[in-house]
């Protein structure tokens, strides 16, 4: 097995991690084809734990190995995410999982056809889950717009930074046994786009009540589901949105930024590539030549965990702490989550 190189890889290296990424997005089992969406996911909610003021949590580390973080039923769903980049981490073995999650995210986005967004390694993975960040920490789609400031404001975000990232929302959809959401956002949910935005403003979304008793709010286009009968084809699909993502019309700051971005996905795509970039490096501290200067980064250095298991419920856990059989206590925790009975704050 190859050694771990005491410094950040080279820039040869990294192509041939993202060349590994790439082969690997096309899983024609998997949700709508593509592991992309998933990645991205993997990403943000790895850095979404960052909190300015204790300034903890954040990418660096790559805490969700570990039940504390990954257990936590934002996370539900993402063993898929950390399954499917486990073969990458097989052939580049000396790359740490924080590195391989964040640049797995910012190749993907660019294979799918969205913005080139700027990233920078040497992250290191924790030894043990002592700097895991407490859960509860990410947003919760049945929430409004205030509960997004909380969120958002606690990582230093902006209204605009919130809204733009909410554009990620292009990509992938819900799944009633991990979020207890239901559906996709965009009829093309592994093309990066400003469609989010347009469908958005365009449709005319009306509450629905799941049979675990969440709302959300969905779309169907009667003309398509009707040529879709008449030509013998299926019906057009059924499009939702969050009640957080509604909070974004109501809310007189972030409307303006969502009107923006509708009408202009060159402004879309130069603002989401600047915040998205921003999310990854968040709790990370960098010398003049970009070199981590985290405590743990400079006592450990560049330090790569080992392998997990290819499947996403592992067998046993490799080490102490970390997520063995992953997807039920993920599935345990989030059946609590699922039977959530309050409606939209808006």
């Amino acid at each position: 097995m190859a050694q771990t190189p005491a410094a950040a890889p080279t820039a040869a290296q990294l192509d041939a991690v993202k060349s590994s990424v790439r082969k690997l997005l096309h899983q024609p089992d998997y949700d709508d084809g593509s592991a992309g969406p998933v990645l991205v996911r993997l990403a943000w909610h790895a850095a979404g734990t960052y909190c300015a003021e204790t300034n903890t949590g954040g990418s660096n580390g790559a805490g969700m190995r570990y039940e504390a973080e990954g257990g936590d039923p934002a996370n539900a769903g993402l063993q898929h995410a950390r399954a499917f980049l486990e073969p990458v981490k097989a052939a580049h073995p000396w790359i740490t999982y924080a590195d391989l999650w964040t640049l797995a995210a910012v190749t993907a986005i660019e294979e799918m056809g969205g913005p080139a967004i700027h990233w920078a390694g040497d992250r290191t993975d924790f030894t043990d889950e002592s700097k895991v960040p407490p859960r509860g920490r990410l947003p919760d789609g049945a929430q409004g717009a205030e509960h997004l400031r909380f969120i958002f404001y606690r990582m230093g975000f902006s209204d605009q930074e919130i809204v733009a990232l909410s554009g990620a929302h292009n990509l992938g959809r819900c799944h009633g046994d991990r979020s207890g959401f239901e559906g996709k956002w965009v009829n093309n949910p592994t093309r990066f786009s400003n469609q989010y935005f347009k469908l958005l403003l365009a449709n005319d979304w009306k509450k629905k009540t799941l049979e675990s008793g969440v709302e959300q709010f969905v779309f169907v286009d009667e003309d398509l589901a009707a040529e879709g009968e008449e030509e013998g084809g299926e019906k057009a699909a059924e499009l939702m949105m969050l009640p957080t993502d509604m909070s974004l019309l109501s809310d007189k700051a972030f409307r303006p930024w969502v009107e923006r971005y509708a009408q202009d996905k060159d402004l879309f795509f130069e603002h989401f590539a600047k915040v998205f970039a921003k999310l990854l490096e968040l709790g990370i501290k960098r010398d003049a030549n970009g070199n981590v200067v985290n405590e743990e980064n400079v006592e450990e250095g560049y330090k790569s965990a080992p392998k997990k298991s290819d499947s996403a419920q592992a067998p046993g856990d490799q080490n102490k702490g970390q997520i063995g059989h992953e997807a039920d206590p993920l599935k345990k925790d989030n059946e609590k989550f699922q039977r959530r009975k309050s409606g939209a704050k808006l």
